[in-house]
């Protein structure tokens, strides 16, 4: 047995005290009442023989109270086997994992949050009055009381970061502490075995893994449309995909979609532990305004990732300028006869610069010569995201000016074919490569053998981000080069008889309307994440550009104004850590509506599978003796059990009760007393 604070020992001076007073009462005379003295030998030495024995144990009752009492201040302990031997000359961490997947009930109807949070406050139980505590990634080591009170701070939030993360930035914090508490649910999708190789092997780590309950768990796993572009007053499929992360099957779970705060389909999915199910919604958009959307879904106990919020809006028309040095190019049936394209043809002669700022995409159609103002506009173009598509001339003329154009934009190794000023040599296109992002969904079943087109190309190049089209000899034919924030489509030959019949053949509509959808980029994503670091949206033109005006994000009467940034009309927005609550927020500027945009959780954290202790135990395996794992399903706490392995086995509380034993057997002794005389006095009268 060793003793915490053994000069608490000088208490036992205090034995003198029952001592003194047993001697005392000793010398005092009593006093005896009776009424035969004939009796009075046999009273008299009969009441002194019981008297003199109750008053002993008496003295050992007091001496037994004031002598555990001085132990319990002692704080004896009997040391663990594998106590520590290194001083705690740091800070102890504490690592309580915040993230949305706490939420989840666990045992005693209490969330994995309210258990950790238990666990945690004890933890100061275990250690002196004088440690200090580092609470998750703060830098600043607490007392006790400071301690509790922070932890009173923490709550769940949608956008906590992982239990990995929290544990690598809580290593760098504690500096030399010794041990780090790390306390959560150990989600399996979030933390892993790089999250354990990457601990320090100096510091003793407690992992306390805390599960929740065998429920299911429904979710929004995501939502999409068919088609590429949302278009009012028509009838879409809205794709809605449910998944169940938790341990149980969820039996006719019921979900509702909401558009505009009106309810547009309801419906009922059973879905299996692990399973995903798809629900397929005929949706109209009656205007082009922006529709805050959700699906809400009834389940339970796991309710915070019940509602999946998202935005709608119809898509406008892509505006086309059409530059062409013909009369009627096919490109201008091609646009102009459908309603999702806003389509403007001009020939050079009456171009006017100003067309090109508000083009989503330019098609350059075999202009004979490009002066440096047309340049200077098509760089500025794709430098703020739009789209320039190049069909080079057949004549070499303004070949110079061309070659120029593209040195300006970026795009090297493009060359003039040499053998382009004599009769032009037609090569058939090959086939599309249908695992090219470009095709995506152009095609939606099998292809037969067409008929493809043949070109005769004036231009080729080394490489490009993206070969779209080849012909047969393996030269390309159409490439995309990333230039700026936006996209340069190149063709290789001229559309005009002669050098091409592309514009004859079935591929030459999907290529073309794929090249103007390419061009449109949503201002805003319909969905984002609370715990993504960053959130990018393109600017509108209408939206006022001063510097002193700031964008801010609103939700209610909460107003957040995060870091931002505009580079080359996209906002860059950082989130917010206070941003907890998902859902949708308003973004402001000067005080004017600029779009509304969506959070959600992460949908990992709706994935509630987590390492038990034994599996955790598997998974540091026999090599980290520094790491260790405490579970709390036997009932006893964090504290006790780090006392008792790593510390000892605290006596203090068994004294406590031996104080409370002694001074209940004391009070016991001086009734009997008291009732013993009042019998021996009466006795003697009776008889006589």
């Amino acid at each position: 047995m060793v003793l915490t604070y053994p000069w608490f020992l000088l208490g036992l001076l205090a034995l003198a005290i029952p001592l003194f007073i047993h001697l005392f009462e000793l010398r005092k005379p009593q006093r005896l009442a009776f009424t035969n003295v004939g009796f009075i030998r046999e009273v008299k030495l009969l009441t002194a023989r019981q008297r003199r024995v109750k008053h002993f144990f008496i003295l050992l009752c007091r001496l037994g109270f004031v002598t555990f009492l001085v132990f319990m201040f002692c704080q004896p302990f009997i040391p663990a086997a594998s106590e520590q031997k290194a001083e705690n000359t740091g800070a102890v961490g504490v690592v309580l994992d915040t993230s949305a997947s706490m939420q989840a009930l666990g045992s005693d109807e209490q969330s994995v949050f309210e258990q950790a949070l238990k666990q945690a406050r004890s933890l100061p139980t275990a250690y002196g009055a004088a440690t200090r505590f580092v609470l998750n990634a703060t830098h600043i080591p607490l007392t006790t009381d400071a301690f509790q009170r922070a932890t009173e701070q923490l709550a769940p939030s949608a956008n906590g970061v992982s239990v990995g993360t929290l544990l690598a930035h809580q290593q760098s914090s504690i500096g030399n502490s010794p041990q780090v508490f790390v306390l959560s649910d150990f989600q399996k999708n979030s933390f892993s075995e790089k999250d354990i190789t990457s601990l320090d092997s100096s510091k003793q780590v407690f992992l306390v893994p805390i599960n929740s309950d065998p429920a299911p768990n429904v979710y929004v796993d995501s939502v999409w449309i068919e088609d590429a572009f949302v278009r009012s007053t028509v009838d879409l499929s809205l794709h809605i995909r449910l998944k169940n992360g938790g341990s149980a099957q969820a039996e006719s779970c019921r979900a509702k979609l909401l558009i505009g705060g009106k309810q547009a389909a309801a419906f009922q999915a059973t879905v299996g532990t692990g399973q995903t199910t798809t629900t397929v919604v005929r949706i109209r958009l009656t205007d082009t305004k922006l529709q805050q959307c959700q699906v809400s879904v009834d389940d339970f106990p796991v309710t915070f990732d019940n509602v999946y919020f998202f935005t709608l809006q119809a898509s406008p028309q892509i505006r086309v300028l059409d530059i062409a040095s013909g009369v009627q190019p096919a490109t201008q049936r091609l646009y102009a006869n459908e309603m999702l394209f806003a389509y403007t043809g001009t020939s050079v002669a009456k171009l006017q610069y100003g067309q090109l700022t508000n083009a989503n995409m330019v098609l350059l159609q075999e202009v004979p010569q490009l002066d440096a103002g047309l340049r200077s506009s098509i760089r500025n173009v794709v430098q703020q995201g739009g789209s320039v598509v190049i069909v080079p001339p057949a004549s070499t003329v303004g070949r110079a000016s061309y070659t120029q154009l593209f040195q300006e934009l970026g795009l090297n190794g493009i060359q003039w074919e040499p053998g382009s000023l004599g009769v032009p040599v037609l090569r058939e296109v090959a086939m599309p490569d249908l695992q090219n992002p470009f095709f995506r969904e152009v095609f939606t079943g099998p292809t037969r053998q067409a008929v493809l087109p043949k070109a005769a190309p004036v231009l080729r190049w080394s490489r490009s981000n993206n070969e779209i089209l080849r012909l047969r000899d393996g030269d390309g034919y159409l490439a995309q080069f990333a230039s700026g924030q936006g996209n340069v489509y190149i063709f290789s030959a001229p559309f005009s008889s002669g050098y091409s019949d592309f514009t004859n053949q079935a591929l030459f509509v999907p290529v073309m309307y794929r090249l103007a959808m390419q061009s449109y980029h949503h201002a805003v994503q319909p969905a984002y994440r609370l715990n993504q670091s960053l959130v990018s949206l393109v600017v509108p033109n209408s939206v006022d550009k001063a510097v002193d005006q700031v964008f801010k994000l609103v939700q209610d009467s909460l107003i957040f104004i995060p870091s931002q940034r505009v580079v080359d009309g996209t906002l860059q927005l950082e989130i917010p850590a206070a941003m907890r609550t998902p859902g949708f927020y308003t973004l402001t500027r000067n005080g004017k509506v600029v779009t509304t945009l969506a959070f959600n959780v992460d949908k990992r954290e709706s994935e509630l599978a987590g390492y038990s202790a034994a599996e955790l135990q598997q998974l540091i395996g026999p090599n980290r003796p520094n790491v260790h794992v405490y579970s709390i399903a036997d009932g006893e706490s964090v504290a006790a059990r780090y006392q008792t392995e790593q510390v000892g086995t605290p006596l203090w509380r068994y004294c406590l009760w031996a104080v409370l034993l002694f001074l209940l057997a004391e009070i016991i002794l001086i009734r009997l007393i008291g009732r013993t005389t009042a019998n021996k006095v009466g006795r003697p009268a009776v008889a006589a």
